[in-house]
């Protein structure tokens, strides 16, 4: 992967579960600066992924310069990209480098983000967005 691109993690904020992944990954010291985005803010790159047809309830979304990773995807590329160092960072890459155990696991990952979004009582971003399935 090229570390001199622009690199962009986008990911549910109000996730505790995306929150602290995205806190724990070592991205940093692995590929340089990555500009994290909650996608509840919005913006112009949100909107961009949203009319590109991501879905960004059903994963996060990682670009790197014009490469672009979603859900298990993303997963499975932060999994190669991440530091070795911390425990954390080496059980996720250990479960999550190789790209068949990530798409296998990503739906119950989702599944349990979706379950705790409503025992929470958060809405999906869509919803949050007032779009309607």
């Amino acid at each position: 992967m090229n570390e001199n691109a622009e690199a962009w993690l986008i990911y549910d904020g109000e996730c505790p579960f995306c929150s602290a992944y995205v806190r724990f990954l070592r991205l940093r010291e692995a590929v340089g600066t990555v500009k994290l985005l909650d996608a509840r803010d919005g913006g112009p790159l949100v909107s961009k992924f949203i009319s590109d047809g991501f879905d960004l309830d059903e994963g996060m979304v990682l670009k790197i310069g014009s490469r672009i990773y979603h859900g298990d995807d993303c997963i499975h590329a932060l999994a190669l990209m991440t530091s070795n160092v911390g425990l954390f960072n080496r059980i996720t890459a250990g479960i999550f480098k190789s790209p068949a155990r990530a798409r296998l696991l990503y739906p119950l990952l989702r599944a349990c983000r979706n379950a705790t979004l409503r025992v929470l009582g958060r809405r999906k971003l869509a919803d949050a967005r007032g779009n309607r399935r």
